[in-house]
């Protein structure tokens, strides 16, 4: 194994704790913790920054988004490479993946955007103090055992990989998605557990580097948290590349061997067992809040969450929580929108509570799976009359062009009025695409409005707009084949 390279230690943990009251301390320095502080100070907060770790970032940027969107990045580009002759370039010999250079580019990237977030507390004079952080009797604050003295504290602890009883990690067969981030080579197998977005996200990497991917999945199918055709659609392509996906599957024990791992399971097939060299455990997360006092000061749950209301308060006065740790999407842009509108709380400044149905989605499988707004199904449950919009990425031009023809978009909408309900997008960057439609939802556009805005040909924007045209009429480059007789009719 290569040992992960230690970030530079934070800048600011050297300057002397102030001995003044601050206006807001945040704990935990993840894209939730960081952003409330940037934002805190923007507004005139004193602020103070409690990080447990020796570098800001949290798990996002050292464990999760960045180092896994880089590897996403880079192995598709493998993928590419070694397909080349389809875009016309012939290479004299078969390209090869150095994983060396794999994990040195991913630490990289790590160290520049955490040496990014240290200037820009400095520049935002925020006092950084690396430590734990603890509430304490009084609603007060200590880290390492050290009072702080502040009017108000938002936690910002996030949360970890959850593992199933029987899993236990060892670095060598068994993995989360902690670890296998500094997994120094390729294996020849791999068993994936849970196809969310984090199980699926590195099904595609070990794919596209040629490793056997297997994914089990508790649920009934794949990405359960999409609509129901997009759930359908991703299985199916990764069928096409070879990825199996085992949903409806229940892990009953794994065995750990000297060359392997074997996992007993119980499907729609009966009871079997799968094989492979290494094993990933991606059954979601849990929150971090063991140890910060919550249980002695009384602080309201929601099962395992901490209950907040739409500003992010807690029952406690002076006291917030955002991220991973509240019952709100485990999505860094949800931690970091939440954050944002705890500190202007705070502050006096106007806010809005976030309406969470417009919170976009996006997993960087290949293809890219995006959302925001309802499914379908969401929107029938709220009693919507729905129509249905779609159009297929094989029928664009710049699909075409880059090679990129699997998915669709399909755009759900309310029959009467053209009310925009959700969009959603399996296909070539999706996961940037997807922002027409939050703007579009946030401004309360209608289906209409958003086929009448021109798009610029030949671009991948212009499969929304065809997907919008596909509600009310065809799309204009797609005719969609009749609907099938039911049978007996």
């Amino acid at each position: 194994m290569i040992g992960h390279k230690a970030a530079p230690p934070i800048l600011a943990v050297e300057v002397p704790l102030s001995s003044e009251t601050y206006d807001v301390a945040i704990v935990g320095g993840g894209p939730g913790g960081y952003v409330a502080a940037i934002r805190a100070a923007q507004l005139g907060l004193k602020t103070l920054l409690v990080e447990k770790d020796s570098a800001l970032g949290g798990t996002c940027l050292h464990r999760g988004c960045i180092p896994t969107k880089t590897w996403l990045h880079d192995s598709e580009f493998f993928h590419k490479v070694l397909h080349s002759e389809k875009f016309g370039v012939k290479l004299s010999a078969p390209p090869q993946m150095d994983v060396a250079l794999l994990l040195k580019r991913k630490n990289d990237v790590i160290k520049r955007m955490a040496m990014g977030l240290d200037g820009l507390m400095k520049k935002n004079r925020i006092e950084v103090l690396k430590g734990w952080g603890k509430l304490v009797a009084g609603g007060k604050l200590e880290v390492d055992g050290k009072a702080v003295a502040t009017r108000n504290i938002v936690l910002a602890t996030g949360s970890v990989p959850a593992l199933l009883p029987g899993l236990t990690v060892d670095k060598k067969r068994v993995f989360t998605s902690d670890e296998i981030l500094e997994f120094d080579r390729v294996p020849q197998s791999i068993l994936i557990l849970g196809a969310g977005a984090v199980g699926m996200e590195f099904a595609s990497i070990y794919n596209r580097l040629g490793s056997q991917v297997q994914v089990v999945e508790l649920l009934d199918r794949a990405l359960p948290m999409e609509d129901a055709e997009v759930s359908a659609e991703i299985g199916k392509i990764y069928q096409k590349q070879g990825i199996a996906v085992h949903t409806s599957t229940r892990m009953q024990k794994v065995e750990v061997g000297e060359n392997g791992v074997r996992m007993q399971v119980l499907g729609p097939e009966g009871e079997r067992w799968l094989e492979a060299e290494i094993l990933l455990s991606a059954a979601g997360r849990k929150p971090l809040l063991d140890g910060i006092g919550l249980e002695e000061l009384g602080v309201a749950r929601a099962g395992r969450f901490i209950q907040v209301d739409g500003m992010m308060r807690t029952n406690l006065p002076g006291l917030y929580a955002i991220g991973d740790i509240v019952p709100t999407a485990q999505l860094a842009h949800v931690a970091s929108a939440e954050g944002i509108v705890a500190v202007e709380h705070i502050a006096g400044h106007q806010t809005y509570a976030l309406n969470y149905d417009k919170i976009p989605s996006a997993t960087y499988c290949h293809p890219e799976v995006a959302s925001v707004g309802l499914s379908e199904a969401k929107a029938l449950e709220r009693g919507y009359d729905v129509k249905i919009g779609r159009f297929p990425w094989a029928a664009l031009g710049k699909a075409q062009i880059i090679g990129e023809t699997d998915g669709f978009v399909k755009v759900v909408a309310e029959a009467k009025y053209g009310e925009l309900l959700g969009v959603h997008i399996i296909g070539p960057q999706a996961t940037d695409l997807i922002h027409e439609a939050c703007v579009a939802l946030n401004c309360e556009a209608t289906v209409e409005e958003l086929f009448r805005t021109v798009h610029a040909h030949p671009t991948l924007a212009e499969g929304v707009m065809e997907a919008a045209h596909g509600v009310f009429s065809n799309p204009i480059h797609f005719v969609p084949p009749p609907p099938r007789k039911k049978a007996g009719v």
